[in-house]
């Protein structure tokens, strides 16, 4: 499956005219710039002829234009300067202003580097953010009131996140009209290529770009400085760039990025303005189609033409990245620089946009070297993964399990480090939930309708405050009366007895019954110690799933300890069900956890009570090899050793973990085998059948090796002997 890279405002394809640039600055003409033979002219020459197209594009025939490394260079060097320059103009006595400005949606280098040599400086200045309207503008008025005070202002051309393009010229009459003598720095990372520039003409001082962004190699940048504004350099040494940037160049950078400037002049390689807004135009059309319940973030009249953020109720931006790129999709959540960091973006946050949208955002990105026929390419995937999103809106993550061949299951449903539970029944046509994590909502209602289930009750495992507002806004959701017990647990149920002879409450699943046992108060204390709500009185209880037996003679229904399959505890831990039946007996019980524990949201009741009883003893075992988590790391498979693995072992079977709907969207095969699909999200579920084989050797794999890293730890910790994880997953698997 051929990419579709659609993720261009985080770094973009290299331009082939600058690729044979760079090959022939590395090859023909590597001489050093400060030479004075002729191999040092002729690098001389690429260098200056780099610079003055530059100064063309960028509209700046005055005034400063340095390469550099890319915009965080360039940001830590106009800081720098102008914070060196404020502090004489304080000694010297003269009113500089005591606010460092910044936009409130600014690339985190900005705020960043503002207080780094505010700090190193002690220039005692104070950061404080630009507003922004819904529309990702900045507020003019809020600048105007804070204008007077400013010492430095820090402004975007353009969003690198929702592509809103700054009122540039609506900032600088702001500074002009209140007499403001701050120095003004614009990032205009994203303005190169897609916006006019003329930069000598305005009262900017300060443009930093990066080489990246628009079709050259990374680390090659530049830094416009308008003549006359205060510089101070950020590297000192050699005296290259005319002492304003020392380092040898990075000739092979520079003679790639001419080459970049040279197609922006010719104007023919780069798509113009309106081809580039023409195509964004199809490409929101064939979003809409795909997905009926998209919302843009950022208003057409004020955003780049090759910039889409968006969002789509009821799926979560993770939801929807692993979708795009299982079919081949390459998109983003937002800034590079913070996709490690799973929180809602600050830009969306900041333009005040509800949560399921800034928490839910996607961005999709392309540049002026795309054409028609790309476009055609990229809106074709997108349908298609509209279409496959749309059956999994019908209970594709709720379908009877291939592996197994059951028509009962258990998802997990995971959010903000929290673990719930949706257990279902296909010949029942019913489900219950049971601590469904906030936020997720609409989405489990989706999931329930979709597949065409009854909900039978709505459960928690917490009686406390929270528990009982997320249970009552699901009931909401799912079109429920809000009336229900503690614990969500129903008016009317039956009752089951227990191997311990107790008499529990219990709902009918199918063939299979869930029982509630109660713990009794927690107590605040041991609450807040389980990271629930420690109001008074919370009272918690745990959940137990197995085949009731008919007793003829005693008229009552029994749930023997061997006839338990699961137990959903909560936060409360496996010693909840202490005491249920004789510990062999329940050894082979699945234990679903509120929350991860040892690594995993799920295992065997055996192996949950010697990792408790492990961590209570001195432990004398040698230490392992540890996760990034602090566990210990589970097999790994390297995907240059897969083939050699396979070959071995015939009789390995290959587990995509997944999640149904990114399967549907783009199928894996490893080296002509076809695996078996298993999502994470249905792993405690098939954790019994894996385990009655536990030498079998299993080869998990994801999209990038991090979920099946988990699935694969969960079987070890769960008593598997062999089951392993593909590094980096079917992204840097050879034949996949």
């Amino acid at each position: 499956m051929q990419d579709i890279y659609l993720d261009a405002n985080a770094t973009s394809p290299v331009l082939p005219a600058a690729i044979d640039a760079a090959i022939d600055a590395m090859a023909s003409c590597f001489g050093n710039p400060s030479s004075s033979h002729a191999g040092g002219l002729r690098a001389r020459r690429i260098l200056d002829s780099a610079r003055e197209r530059a100064r063309r594009v960028l509209g700046a025939p005055f005034g400063r234009v340095l390469f550099n490394s890319g915009a965080t260079e360039g940001i830590q060097t106009a800081v720098l300067s102008a914070l060196c320059a404020l502090r004489e103009r304080r000694l010297a006595g003269e009113a500089c202003g005591e606010l460092l400005l910044y936009g409130a949606t600014e690339h985190k280098a900005v705020p960043e580097s503002l207080a780094h040599w505010n700090r190193v400086l002690g220039a005692g200045l104070a950061l404080q953010a630009i507003p922004v309207g819904a529309d990702g503008r900045h507020d003019l008025a809020a600048l105007r009131e804070l204008a007077p005070r400013a010492a430095m202002v820090c402004t975007m051309a353009a969003n690198n996140e929702t592509g809103a393009v700054s009122d540039l010229d609506g900032i600088a009459r702001v500074l002009e009209e209140s007499g403001s003598r701050a120095l003004w720095m614009v990032d205009c990372v994203q303005a190169l290529g897609k916006l006019p520039l003329a930069l000598s003409a305005g009262r900017i001082d300060y443009a930093p770009f990066s080489g990246h962004k628009l079709h050259a190699p990374k680390g090659i940048g530049m830094l416009y400085v308008r003549e006359g504004a205060p510089f101070t350099p950020l590297l000192t040494g050699g005296g290259q760039e005319a002492a304003q940037r020392s380092g040898t160049e990075n000739m092979a950078g520079i003679a790639a990025l001419g080459a970049v400037l040279a197609a922006l002049e010719e104007g023919s390689t780069f798509r113009s303005h309106a081809a580039m807004a023409a195509m964004r135009a199809r490409l929101v059309q064939a979003l809409r189609k795909a997905f009926p319940g998209i919302v843009f973030n950022t208003p057409d009249e004020h955003a780049l033409p090759t910039t889409l953020n968006f969002a789509v109720a009821g799926m979560q931006s993770r939801d929807l990245l692993d979708l795009f790129d299982a079919a081949g999709v390459r998109v983003s959540a937002g800034s590079a620089c913070s996709a490690a960091k799973a929180a809602p973006s600050y830009v969306l946050e900041a333009m005040g946009l509800p949560p399921w949208r800034s928490s839910g955002a996607v961005r999709l990105s392309f540049g002026p070297l795309a054409d028609d026929a790309f476009i055609d390419a990229a809106c074709a995937r997108i349908r298609r993964c509209g279409q496959v999103a749309q059956a999994a809106a019908h209970g594709a993550a709720l379908a009877p399990s291939s592996l197994s061949g059951q028509r009962h299951g258990v998802l997990q449903l995971s959010g903000e480090g929290r673990h719930g539970w949706l257990l279902f029944d296909h010949d029942a046509g019913a489900c219950v939930a049971i601590d469904a994590p906030a936020g997720q909502e609409a989405r489990i209602a989706g999931l329930v309708r979709g597949a065409g289930l009854r909900v039978a009750a709505v459960l928690g495992t917490a009686d406390d405050a929270a528990g009982r507002a997320g249970r009552a806004a699901l009931r909401a959701a799912l079109g429920l009366d809000a009336s229900a017990g503690p614990f969500g647990w129903p008016e009317e149920s039956a009752a089951v007895a227990l191997a311990d002879g107790r008499r529990v409450p219990c709902i009918a699943l199918g063939a299979q019954v869930l029982a509630r046992v109660d713990r009794g108060d927690a107590g605040p204390g041991a609450a807040q110690a389980a990271g629930i709500d420690g109001s008074a009185g919370t009272g918690r209880t745990c959940y137990l799933l197995g085949s009731a037996q008919r007793d003829v003679d005693a008229g009552k229904d029994r749930l023997p300890a061997a006839a338990l399959r699961m137990a959903f505890v909560g936060l409360g831990g496996a010693a909840a069900l202490d005491g249920i039946g004789p510990a062999r007996a329940m050894d082979g019980v699945i234990v679903c956890h509120g929350a991860d524990a040892g690594g995993s949201a799920c295992t065997r009741l055996a192996a949950a009570a010697a990792s408790a009883a492990s961590a209570a003893a001195p432990d004398c075992r040698p230490a392992a090899a540890e996760g990034a988590t602090g566990d210990p790391a589970p097999p790994a498979l390297q995907p240059v050793d897969l083939a050699a693995f396979l070959a071995r072992h015939g009789d390995a079977l290959l587990i995509d973990v997944r999640e149904a709907i990114e399967s549907e969207a783009g199928a894996a095969t490893l080296y002509g085998r076809r695996a078996s699909a298993l999502p994470l999200s249905r792993l405690a579920e098939h954790l019994h059948h894996l385990l009655a084989a536990p030498q079998r050797p299993l080869v998990l794999f994801c999209r990038s090796g991090n979920r099946s890293a988990r699935a694969a730890l969960c079987l070890q910790r769960a008593g598997h002997a062999n089951a392993w994880t593909l590094v980096g997953g079917i992204a840097l698997a050879d034949d996949c």
